[in-house]
């Protein structure tokens, strides 16, 4: 490597994916751009890489502002994410949005955003604010926002309603891409979706529902998130449809990030024998395409954005440059961390026990049935055995838990229901992370326990909590209280604790807290919570079981 003050020479076995070759060469580097390549006859050990890109990912979910998760993300070859800020601006609305792109502009790295088109998700729930339709088109004109956001309103767009229509055409007359949200969606239905200029999806599960839509003309994101993992499933598409599939992450839990991120996916797809150049392609040159970013594939002319690996076989990331600046190097961030300022939104009061009683006048009812490594749930038929009072208790020994979500943002009473598949034997967990609103969702063993976890998380304004017979646990989120105002290297093994400590409880979830998250998403099937009551995500309505 040779350098002065503006020039930085690299050599290695350069990847021209774009090209569809490797060689030997030389990268010479001026003000952070490549002004040449030169190639040599002598086969390095080391291979250099165009940076990877996260194609969907909200980066509210890594507990992290953007600052402190770029100095995780580097680390791990990721110059740039294509972002949705609708967690926080479900929380705080434009104002968060703002406080987003803000802190953004202080990390050297390669940050979109998506204008949020479903702020709130849906009127089933309640969100600490909204986007209007003229806020989305104020933030299209922005060059740093790069598309519409995922369009969850299915129905909306299927019966072209009249906000979702005008929120698409918006889009359409700002040049940007929209983006899209269409779990399970198949045939006339789908048709429909595209045809209405919706042209990215990451919610594949199967794929067979992928290959569908690529052929109609959708690009598809595969995701391999902390909660909704659909790498093994989809990744034949990576053979014959690499260039219409991106990677993402969507949700990326703190403790998940610090071990790895878009490089744990293509690491995984070199070790079941796909060609390099095709995942690459995937990762590197389809986010670049779609959406017209400004991140370099190393051509001459391009951003010096670019990593350095050890080979194919271990895909170890030596090395992270971004616009020619180094911001990562044997394992460690070179990003130096800058001061948060914590905002929120948050009025919940003190819970009372009595408030989580429950009763019901169905022999049946019917139970939250969690599928682990999946956003989508089934629904389970429960025979309950009220006690002498009349009210309906959990029954851990069949992992029959309660849950319960409550509305942060109004002082209100909280809804109540039943969920399988948590496990917990004792205690209880809450998080005021609850997608989309963000209000507390908690799970647990009895009304006891399940005050106390919520208390933690009301009393700290925000966070994810843990209370046992013996010990209570929080990791305090006072940002918009999704979000740390510590840095990423604290968070990530704070959060493992608390994972661990989850799991010691009884769960045998991968993510607990990450799948406790998602409980309250309503545009996710088939069954969920939100602070109005249980909601059937196929029929899109309320079930009307319980009653305190």
């Amino acid at each position: 490597m040779n350098s002065n003050k503006n020039i930085l020479q690299l050599s290695g076995n350069i990847v021209d994916v774009l090209n569809g070759c490797i060689f030997p060469g030389m990268l010479t580097i001026e003000n952070g751009r490549i002004t040449a390549i030169q190639e040599e006859s002598v086969v390095s050990d080391r291979f250099i890489l165009p940076g990877l890109i996260d194609a969907h990912i909200h980066i509210e979910s890594s507990m992290l502002v953007p600052t402190e998760f770029a100095r995780a993300a580097v680390v791990h070859g990721t110059v740039a994410t294509v972002s949705d800020p609708h967690e926080i601006a479900n929380v705080l609305g434009m104002q968060g949005v703002q406080y987003m792109l803000d802190n953004a502009k202080q990390a050297p790295f390669k940050y979109y955003f998506g204008a949020p088109s479903c702020v709130p998700a849906t009127p089933f729930e309640t969100a600490g604010s909204a986007i209007s339709l003229d806020e989305i088109r104020t933030l299209l004109q922005r060059d740093d926002i790069v598309s519409l956001s995922e369009m969850m309103n299915i129905p909306g767009v299927l019966s072209a309603a009249k906000d979702v229509t005008e929120k698409l055409a918006a889009s359409k007359a700002a040049g940007k891409v929209i983006d899209g949200h269409a779990p399970g969606l198949r045939g006339s239905n789908v048709e429909k979706y595209i045809r209405s200029g919706i042209s990215t999806d990451h919610e594949c599960i199967t794929l067979e529902e992928a290959l569908e839509k690529i052929s109609l003309g959708m690009r598809v994101q595969i995701r391999e998130g902390s909660a909704a993992r659909n790498l093994d499933d989809l990744m034949p598409l990576l053979h014959d449809h690499y260039r219409s599939v991106m990677l993402c992450s969507d949700d990326k839990h703190p403790d998940d990030l610090l071990e790895g991120h878009i490089n744990a996916m293509v690491r995984r797809a070199l070790a079941s024998g796909y060609d390099p150049l095709k995942v690459l392609w995937s990762a590197c040159v389809t986010p670049v395409k779609t959406y017209g970013l400004d991140v370099g594939l190393l051509q001459v002319g391009d951003p010096a954005d670019l990593i350095l690996v050890d080979d194919f076989q271990h895909f170890n990331i030596l090395q992270t440059y971004i616009n020619g600046e180094c911001v990562a190097s044997d394992g460690r961030s070179k990003i130096s961390s800058v001061p948060v300022a914590p905002t929120n939104h948050f009025e919940a009061d003190t819970l009372h026990t009595t408030a989580l009683q429950i009763r019901t006048d169905h022999h049946t009812v019917p139970v939250i049935d969690v599928i682990d490594g999946q956003l989508v749930t089934r629904t389970y038929d429960w025979k309950p055995q009220a006690d002498e009072d009349g009210f309906l208790n959990p029954d851990p020994s069949h992992d029959i838990l309660k849950i319960v979500v409550l509305n942060r943002y109004h002082k209100s009473a909280p809804a109540v229901a039943f969920i399988r598949g948590f496990g917990l034997k004792q205690g209880a967990i809450a998080s005021s992370v609850a997608h989309d609103s963000h209000n507390i969702v908690a799970v647990g063993t009895s009304n006891d326990f399940l005050a106390d976890v919520m208390n933690l998380v009301i009393h700290n304004k925000g966070g994810i909590a843990a209370v046992s017979a013996d010990e209570q646990l929080v990791l305090p989120l006072p940002v918009a209280g999704i979000m740390s105002d510590k840095e990423a290297f604290t968070v990530g093994p704070r959060y493992a604790q608390m994972d661990t400590f989850a799991k010691t409880l009884g769960s045998g979830l991968g993510a607990p807290y990450m799948t406790l998250s998602f409980m309250a998403l309503l545009v996710i099937p088939d069954i969920k919570l939100s602070d109005k009551g249980l909601f059937d995500g196929i029929k899109f309505e309320f079930m009307d079981v319980f009653y305190s």
